[in-house]
């Protein structure tokens, strides 16, 4: 049974409530477009599944982060509640409201991205904004890139870190060795504080720089004292001497103080390197004179030998004589003479 209203259809053998007229065009038009509203609600379904809650989350924030921002993300493979997390704190803490120098979603995005840990971030930039330091979100990510604790940093600039020195934990030797000008040797410990640097975080020398220059310091004035009484009396000389010589240049850390914890008197080095000296001496001529005993010993028998030589020679001139006087028998020379002597 075949029915015509409207450019409908009701065809029962074929087995289908309805039939569309092929040549009404207003009917496939209609069923377009309630197709595409399926379509698009089904995807608004999904997407307010997915991020609904965390879209609500930054609306309710006030952290201004849209949807399509939360389905970008996914696609950029970045973790969506770590950002709007991180710029909830911040907006909640009023840090970087600024929308052009501030903190941003896309700016989150791009630190994220690069490897950056954007909630040590956001954390160190509320410390810091609670304690009244300078620092912004491009310089805490350059920190944070550069392999620094930036929170840690910003934890050292409102409370002061104590280094000791030497570090125990790095150096074999639990005080340094120092020696004044009278030769004894003073044993000393020091501690640092130390604060951060922000300015010159990135770039700067860590902590070794800082125990390295202060020993050298320490060291460097107790051996121009004359005395080791001197430095004994009054440690804090040492201590001022040190500060004043600007050893923190350079550095990721601002000295505050350099405290002398403990001092000891060790070896009286000077009397031990004179009485090395004098053995060394007495070494040194007993030589000499071991030398002097061996040439003369030397020349001694050489003028035995000399002696035993002219003896030689003596008796071989008086075995000579003998001869002499048989020639001149032989010759009649000896009896000639006599005769002579006796006329």
């Amino acid at each position: 049974m075949n029915a015509g209203i409207s450019g409908w259809a009701v065809d029962w053998r074929a087995g289908s409530l309805f039939a569309i007229d092929p040549n009404n065009a207003n009917t496939i038009f209609w069923l377009a477009g309630v197709a595409l509203l399926i379509v698009v609600a089904f995807v608004v379904v999904i997407v307010m599944f997915s991020y609904g809650k965390l879209w609500v989350q930054a609306v309710m924030s006030n952290a201004h982060v849209s949807l399509f921002s939360l389905v970008g993300m996914s696609l950029r493979q970045v973790h969506a509640p770590t950002i709007v997390k991180a710029k909830i704190m911040a907006m909640q803490a009023g840090v970087g409201t600024d929308p052009d120098t501030g903190i941003t979603t896309r700016r989150l995005e791009a630190h994220y991205l690069a490897g950056g840990n954007v909630p040590r971030v956001i954390d160190a930039l509320i410390a810091a904004h609670r304690a009244d330091i300078d620092l912004d979100f491009d310089r805490a990510a350059a920190i944070d890139l550069a392999g620094r604790d930036v929170l840690d940093a910003v934890r050292t600039s409102v409370y002061p870190k104590v280094i000791d020195c030497p570090d125990p934990e790095k150096s074999a030797r639990a005080t340094l060795s120092a020696v004044a000008k009278n030769g004894v040797e003073l044993l000393v410990r020091a501690r640092v504080t130390v604060r951060t640097n922000l300015s010159q975080l990135i770039g700067g020398a860590t902590e070794e720089t800082i125990i390295a220059r202060v020993g050298e310091g320490i060291i460097t004035s107790i051996g121009s004292t004359e005395d080791h009484l001197q430095v004994m009396e009054n440690p804090d000389r040492i201590s001022k001497a040190v500060l004043e010589r600007g050893l923190d240049a350079h550095t990721a850390f601002e000295i505050v103080s350099i405290d002398i914890a403990d001092i000891d008197i060790g070896e009286n080095i000077g009397a031990r390197l004179q009485a090395d000296q004098a053995e060394a001496d007495t070494r040194r001529f007993q030589a000499f004179a071991e030398e002097r005993r061996a040439n003369a010993i030397a020349r001694e028998q050489e003028m035995k030998a000399a002696v035993a030589a002219n003896r030689a020679q003596v008796f071989l001139a008086e075995a000579e004589v003998p001869m002499a006087m048989a020639d001149a028998f032989r010759q009649g020379n000896l009896e000639r003479l006599s005769r002579n002597g006796a006329g």
